[in-house]
């Protein structure tokens, strides 16, 4: 028996949802795999270091690699960063990379603004000339720098890295800036000029804050490679007290990588977990930057 709708009543109907192509859906499982394999690739190694370095001695003979530790051994991590001098090296490392941001950050926004948003001639030959920067292999140049910090009392110093730091990291740093400065809307700095202000109060108080997130993200990539430098470190420094944490790690694992491993675990934990985290922290930050050079306006 069917139902006779009342008339002036609205008779609600259920629209199936339209089912996604058969291509569309295994393309879809397809990615998905994809990129859950490509997470258990980057993630798993990391909990398996982290995991390593809680186990003692013994069970590294005793049980598979794979194994899990019986209990958390945090005197592995104490070990590592005593005995092991970690924290000179952190502290290092930390000496030699931030002051080397600082300097390449604030060189490099106030050359990109000169030269993306000022007006001058010849400005397109001088960004042409710190583009020529990138091409230079850092290999080429390590003797005729060894050479000059030799004569000058730098080596063994953490000027020499700090220098060098900067002088190689200008020239992606001005790159990049000079994209995200292009993209900064002109009326807003004409209508600051018209308004009064100065080239300065323009650059830091207008141009400054609209690339911010441009800023972290050219930062973060600079950190990076600066944090995870080796060959500088290795030529320039060879005073113990003075190595960086990548130099320090490889002179800690020359010394206790044959005997106690859960040591050696422990300092590679402390090299990779900071640079970690920070990227977890300011991952949203560094996507919008990532993204704010790419539209005009």
């Amino acid at each position: 028996m069917t139902e006779i709708p009342v008339p002036g009543t609205v008779v609600r109907t259920r629209k199936s949802r339209p089912r996604r192509p058969a291509r569309q859906r295994a393309w879809r499982a397809f990615m998905i795999v994809a990129l859950g394999l490509l997470l258990a690739v980057e993630v798993l190694p990391i909990i398996w270091l982290v995991l390593q370095s809680f186990k003692q001695s013994a069970e590294f003979s005793a049980h598979p690699v794979w194994s899990l530790p019986q209990g958390l051994y945090w005197e592995n991590w104490q070990v590592a960063w005593t005995t092991g001098h970690i924290q000179t090296y952190f502290k290092n490392s930390v000496l030699a990379v931030f002051p080397s941001l600082a300097l390449m950050i604030a060189f490099g926004l106030a050359a990109a603004f000169g030269i993306e948003v000022m007006k001058w001639r010849g400005r397109n030959v001088v960004l042409l000339l710190f583009l020529a920067g990138i091409l230079i292999p850092l290999q080429m140049v390590l003797l005729p720098l060894f050479t000059v910090y030799f004569h000058v009392h730098l080596i063994n110093s953490l000027w020499s890295l700090i220098i060098t730091y900067t002088a190689f990291g200008l020239p992606l740093t001005i790159f990049l800036m000079v994209g995200y400065f292009r993209a900064v809307p002109r009326e807003v700095l004409e209508a600051a000029t018209l308004d009064g202000a100065s080239i300065y109060r323009s650059f830091f108080l207008i141009a400054i804050p609209m690339v911010s997130n441009a800023i972290l993200t050219v930062a973060l990539v600079q950190f990076f490679f600066l944090w995870n430098d080796l060959l500088l470190s290795l030529t320039f420094i060879s005073d113990d007290s003075k190595r960086t944490i990548q130099t320090g790690l490889l002179n800690f694992t020359g010394q206790y990588g044959q005997v106690d491993w859960g040591p050696t675990f422990a300092a590679i934990s402390m090299t990779v977990l900071p640079t970690l985290l920070l990227y977890l922290v300011l991952n949203q930050r560094v996507m919008k930057g990532l993204t704010s050079g790419s539209l005009k306006g």
